[in-house]
């Protein structure tokens, strides 16, 4: 079965009254190709579309993983504050709820004041074969210490020393929710 378009506005015309511009449109729109034998696919593809069951996997559970691996994190970058502070003396964490807060405080600066003093920096980053980018890290940590009453660093040494354990601290997350937890 065929369906004839045409570019006039009467519905009820036939091919008699079709306007110049027309086309033939099939009736029904092709098929889906079949989903048995992807074995060719790439792995991420396939990540992409899980399917359980035969069933396309729910957007509501996509939703509530990403937000529990954003908890996920958060909480470990917060244990991650509290044992630069055991390592280090020259920072202090008071609690485990103002290791939380300059977590969140710390990832709000990372992402916001981080990308533009970055790009302002660059020249000099540049120069120093990016050893400045250990500054920017510094002053993002000492940015977050001056901000939440409950994390402490003791001058800029602190911070620089501090800020790098800590990001040793965060790749280690990092490795550890990628590639061991939640596979892709």
């Amino acid at each position: 079965a065929v369906l004839w378009a045409t570019g006039s506005a009467d519905a009820g015309a036939g091919p008699a009254h079709l306007a110049p511009p027309f086309c033939l449109l099939p009736a029904r729109l092709p098929q889906e190709p079949d989903r048995q034998a992807n074995y060719a696919t790439p792995r991420s593809v396939r990540a992409e579309r899980v399917e359980a069951f035969g069933l396309p996997v729910n957007p509501l559970a996509r939703w509530y993983a990403s937000a529990m691996k954003l908890l996920l994190k958060w909480l470990l970058s917060a244990a991650a504050l509290l044992a630069v502070a055991y390592l280090y003396s020259g920072v202090v964490v008071t609690s485990f709820t103002g290791a939380l807060i300059a977590a969140a405080v710390l990832g709000a600066l990372n992402m916001v004041v981080r990308p533009i003093l970055v790009l302002l920096t660059l020249p000099v980053t540049v120069v120093t074969l990016g050893l400045f980018l250990f500054v920017v890290n510094a002053l993002m940590f000492w940015a977050a210490a001056s901000l939440v009453s409950g994390l402490n660093v003791n001058g800029f040494g602190a911070a620089l020393i501090g800020s790098l354990i800590y990001s040793v601290l965060q790749l280690a997350i990092d490795f550890v929710l990628e590639r061991l937890l939640f596979d892709k």
